[in-house]
């Protein structure tokens, strides 16, 4: 009887410490919501974000130079399609990214018509790796990025098609943005009126996680 009480109480000591235990924590994904080490931003949410303020999207002539073309007001948005746990890389699906409010200062054009993203979506990839590097990439070799600039010059409309299989950036979580420098875009068609290769820089943010309540802001870890 004493060995069947012991062994009674023994199993009933041990399933109190089992029911008492503090639950594991969460893994920590590579994006996560209001803090570093938040709550992991999910699988499907929508991303979005647009110019940092009092900065310009820019796409020049070239990657020292400042004639070409900017814009007051760019926007992109993304879906998230991949966030492991760190240390990792996350993906997303650009299936948006607009341009308005552009003007140009290259001799002989009027103005700037349109400046428009084709081919989307995009992939991209966002590594915590030291720099929390981004990489925008062609989803093949038949689509890959494109930007169509439409300007009004003294002789007329002309449009201007540039291409590119990647570009490189870098995500911050000062401000939650991501940045894009001198990232280079050739013609594949268009005039002589149209310059030759074209310089993509911009930084946007703050990114959001708009699937989510009051839109809470991204950050890598």
């Amino acid at each position: 009887m004493r060995t069947y009480l012991y062994l009674a109480g023994a199993a009933a000591t041990a399933l109190a410490m089992v029911m008492t235990a503090a639950p594991a924590s969460a893994a920590t994904d590579v994006l996560t919501i209001t803090k570093v080490g938040g709550s992991n931003v999910h699988v499907g949410d929508i991303l979005k974000a647009s110019l940092v303020t009092n900065t310009t999207s820019d796409f020049f002539k070239s990657a020292t130079g400042t004639t070409g073309v900017k814009c007051a007001k760019s926007s992109f948005t993304a879906k998230v399609t991949a966030n492991p746990g760190k240390p990792g890389t996350a993906k997303e699906s650009v299936t948006s990214q607009t341009f308005s409010s552009c003007t140009s200062n290259v001799t002989g054009v009027l103005s700037v018509k349109s400046v428009k993203v084709g081919n989307l979506p995009y992939n991209s990839t966002i590594s915590d790796s030291t720099g929390f590097p981004v990489k925008v990439k062609e989803t093949s070799s038949t689509k890959p990025l494109k930007t169509t600039i439409v300007l009004s010059t003294v002789l007329g409309t002309i449009t201007c098609v540039y291409t590119a299989a990647s570009i490189s950036g870098a995500s911050s979580n000062t401000g939650n943005t991501v940045s894009f420098t001198n990232q280079k875009f050739t013609k594949s068609s268009g005039p002589a009126g149209c310059f030759g290769s074209g310089f993509f820089t911009a930084k946007y943010g703050p990114v959001k996680d708009t699937s989510r309540t009051n839109s809470p802001a991204v950050f890598v870890n």
